[in-house]
This record gives C-alpha cells, sequence and structure tokens, in this order.
C-alpha cells in the first residue's frame, strides 16, 4: 500500500518481499514465510547503498541478492503478551521452548523441552539449513542448503527483547562453534545484540546470511559505516582468522625480581625463620579451633565462621610448605598471605582479613626500613583498613573488638604477648554485649547475643594467643 501511494504521488518506489523466516514450510500454503530479523541486514545495505547515491533500481538489486541467500529462525523460551491485551499469553510453560516463534508472539513450529545454547544452535542451524533458499539454474528453480562448506556467512544473533547480554553472548558462541566446526563454514562478520525485538519476549533469532559469491558491493554496504543509534558493529574475522571479541587482552606481567629488588631492607635478625615458625602454629592452632568458631557463630550468626577460618589456616598452612608463602621479607609474605586468604575464604570475613593483609604489606613497602615497630605500625594500618573499608569499629561487636586492643597495645610497647591479651580481652568482652551494629548479629535479639561471644573476635584472640 506504501508503494502504491508513493508511486500515485510521484515518487519512484519498488517493492522488495523479504521472507527470511524458516519456521513456515515452503509447500504450506501461498501465505510465505515471514520478514523476521534478516530484514534488519536489508534496511541496513539498502541503506548504506542509497546514502552512496545509487539508483533505485539498483539497491532493488543489492537487497534482492540479500534476501534470497539468508534464513531465520526463531526461537522463544517465554511467549509475548501484547501491551493492553485483556489476558496473559502464557501457552508457553517453564520447561518448554517454542521454536520458531514469529516477532509479533506468533505460535511457531513447535514446542520442545528446553535445549541446551549448544542444542539451540544446532537446532536452529539444521532448520534454516533444511528450508533452504532458492536458486534458478538453466531456468529452472530449486532449492539449496543456505551454506556450503567452506562458505563466508554472516551471522546476526538478535536479542528477542528480554534475553540477557550473557545469554546472547553463550547462543552467539554455540552458534559460531556449530556453523565453522560441525558445519565447516567460515564467520567472517558476527552481529550479536537487540535489533529487532518483540516487546518483553525472552529469546532469541539466528540469521544467516551468505556471502559467498555475492557481490562486492553488497559486502562494501554491510561493512559501512552507521550512525543509528541502535546498530551495533559487525565483529569482523581478521586475516588470519581472529576474531575481535575472541581476543583476549593481555594479562598484566609483573616483574617480581624488580620487586623483590625495591625491597627496604629488614633489620630483624632471624626473621625467616621466625615468621615461618609463627605463621604455621597460627595456621594449625586456628584449624584446630574450628568447632569453637562454629558453636559459637551457629549462636550469634550463620553457622560458617569456624569452616571459613579453617578453610583459610589450611591454606595458608598448605602455601607455607610448599614455598607459595615467602617468609623471607615482611612485605611478600603478607601479600601471599593475603592470596592464600583470598583464594580460600569466602564471605566478609575473608574480604576483610585479606584487606588487612595487603594494607600491611603495602604499609611496610614504603618503609625506608623495616623493625620489630614497623611490624607493629603496619598492622594497625591494616586494622585501621578493615574499619575503613567495613564500617564498624569497637564496640559493633566484631573482630574488631579483639584487633583494635591488640593493634594498640603492640604500637604502644611492640610485645606480643600483652597484645595477646588484650585482643583475649576484647574478645571475652563481646559476650557482655547485648547490641551489634555490624555483621550477622545484627540481626539478633539481645537474649540471643547475651553470653555468647563474637566467633571472629575469639579466632583473633586464638592466633595472638598462639604467637605468644
Amino acid at each position: 500500500m506504501a508503494c502504491e501511494k508513493a508511486c500515485q504521488e510521484g515518487t519512484s518506489c519498488m517493492m522488495v518481499v523479504v521472507a527470511d523466516d524458516c519456521a513456515l514450510e515452503r509447500t504450506k500454503g501461498i501465505t510465505g514465510a515471514r520478514g523476521v530479523a534478516g530484514t534488519v541486514l536489508v534496511h541496513k545495505i539498502a541503506g548504506a547503498a542509497a546514502a552512496a547515491g545509487k539508483p533505485l533500481d539498483e539497491i532493488v538489486n543489492i537487497v534482492s541478492q540479500v534476501t534470497s541467500r539468508m534464513g531465520t529462525l526463531g526461537v522463544a523460551l517465554d511467549s509475548v503478551t501484547v501491551p493492553g491485551a485483556d489476558t496473559v499469553n502464557d501457552r508457553l510453560n517453564d520447561a518448554n521452548i517454542e521454536i520458531g516463534m514469529g516477532i509479533h508472539g506468533e505460535a511457531g513450529m513447535r514446542q520442545v523441552p528446553l535445549l541446551t545454547a549448544n542444542e539451540i544452535a544446532k537446532e536452529t542451524i539444521q532448520t534454516i539449513q533444511k528450508h533452504g533458499r532458492i536458486v534458478s539454474e538453466g531456468g529452472v528453480e530449486k532449492v539449496v542448503p543456505v551454506f556450503n562448506e567452506n562458505d563466508e556467512l554472516c551471522v546476526l544473533v538478535n536479542n528477542l527483547g528480554g534475553t540477557s547480554n550473557f545469554e546472547m553472548s553463550i547462543l552467539a558462541n554455540a552458534a559460531v562453534r556449530e556453523l565453522e566446526e560441525a558445519c565447516g563454514a567460515k564467520v567472517s562478520r558476527l552481529l550479536v545484540g537487540s535489533y529487532m525485538t518483540s516487546f518483553e519476549c525472552h529469546g532469541a533469532s539466528i540469521t544467516i546470511l551468505n556471502l559467498t559469491d555475492s557481490s562486492e558491493e553488497l559486502v562494501t554496504f554491510l561493512d559501512a559505516k552507521c550512525d543509528a543509534p541502535a546498530w551495533i558493529e559487525c565483529d569482523k574475522c581478521s586475516n588470519n582468522g581472529t576474531r575481535n571479541s575472541t581476543v583476549e587482552c593481555p594479562e598484566v606481567q609483573v616483574d617480581e625480581e624488580k620487586a623483590e629488588l625495591n625491597l627496604p631492607p629488614l633489620s630483624i635478625e632471624g626473621f625467616e625463620e621466625i615468621a615461618k615458625n609463627l605463621v604455621r602454629n597460627a595456621a594449625t592452632i586456628l584449624a584446630a579451633n574450628e568447632a569453637v568458631l562454629t558453636k559459637y557463630d551457629t549462636i550469634v550468626g550463620d553457622g560458617d565462621c569456624g569452616i571459613t577460618m579453617k578453610r583459610g589456616a589450611v591454606e595458608v598452612e598448605q602455601r607455607l610448605t610448599q614455598g607459595i608463602i615467602v617468609t623471607s621479607h615482611p612485605v611478600p609474605m603478607f601479600s601471599t598471605i593475603a592470596d592464600a586468604v583470598s583464594s580460600s575464604m569466602g564471605g566478609t570475613s575473608g574480604v576483610l582479613v585479606e584487606l588487612c593483609f595487603r594494607k600491611m604489606s603495602s604499609t611496610l613497602a614504603q618503609c625506608d626500613s623495616i623493625g620489630v615497630a614497623d611490624l607493629s605500625n603496619a598492622f594497625r594500618a591494616g586494622v585501621d583498613a578493615i574499619c575503613l573499608y567495613g564500617g564498624a569499629s569497637v564496640g559493633s561487636r566484631t573482630m574488631l573488638d579483639a584487633l583494635v586492643p591488640a593493634a594498640d597495645s603492640l604500637v604502644k610497647s611492640n610485645d606480643l604477648k600483652a597484645a595477646a591479651a588484650e585482643a583475649k580481652a576484647g574478645a571475652d568482652g563481646t559476650a557482655k554485649m547485648k547490641l551489634a551494629s555490624a555483621g550477622r548479629s545484627n540481626y539478633l535479639s539481645e537474649e540471643t547475643l547475651e553470653g555468647t561471644p563474637d566467633p571472629g573476635a575469639v579466632a583473633v584472640a586464638i592466633v595472638f594467643g598462639s604467637l605468644c
């Protein structure tokens, strides 16, 4: 109708029918296939050709190549409800998906049990291939597969509206693997995004456009720059066969030897052996007290403090035995302990303990030289970091009720025994606190809290006790 009206008004206009949907069998009625996501490629190429000044008849010839070389099939995990409808479209249940759903939510070819992304890609591509495309040979039309082995393809993986980027990337990866590894074709151009949507439809469609033996202009206009807001550029394959999206960003390499040379001089005699023994003893004793910590945390927390602390302690001890934890110098020692904590301890406590050790390492790295007092000050800095990032303080009924007094004592006296006594007193004191302003205990009543010490504070006291 639009074409006829334009012609009536004296505007040159020609019609190109896009019928890329492969959900309807060719032999079923005269309705013909629907124009679905492949229409986007037609519009893109036609628009680029028009912008380049091509006359109407040439544009029609170019996009007619496009329509004759592609196929599309959609898959939906949920049906679409049109805004304003009196009822919700609930023909799809949670256990099934629909193969071939249209962009307006029309029923597809069939419903099948939920498939994996790999299975969806395989099913979609096989259906598109089976539907095929029409070619003319010797004046006779026949149906052939959309592509053959070694053909160059442009693939559009289209979000139907409600599918996450994460899911779209998984499906796109599965489609490319199926086309290149199973079918032997070459995906030189890949588009992934929301190009033709259907309200909130949780689904996607795959369009395959065969570029082999197509005109050079078709490919040129497909690759032409486009400033349409919703257009997402092609991910093109380079000459060496790699695709930009599959190239990993290089990992930042740290020059360990250079870092070792820049370590401040250490003025503590026998540090390596002393540190190794203290770390091993602390890890062993902390792990052995898992049951006590679990008992307390079952009452005033979520019950996992003992297990979390034991995981960290076991990991530290194993890495110490393997030589991964460096005890020759405190800067790398606290850094490698933080790494062990990071890989083994979950939850908030794990993050805060890791922060403490990392801050100790970075603080010591800035010293001109390192003595006992510097270690005490570094521990103070680590505890301050827990206060800063965790938001708690003394009296919050957390590990800080043991850490802060211990840090204050160390800075004042550099005496581990005195610090251990302060940590023990601080931990014991949490049993008398009826209110907690941080951690899981914050949700509990006074009656539940009273009489049971904070397990994090008890863990701190146990570690300091093992160092004496």
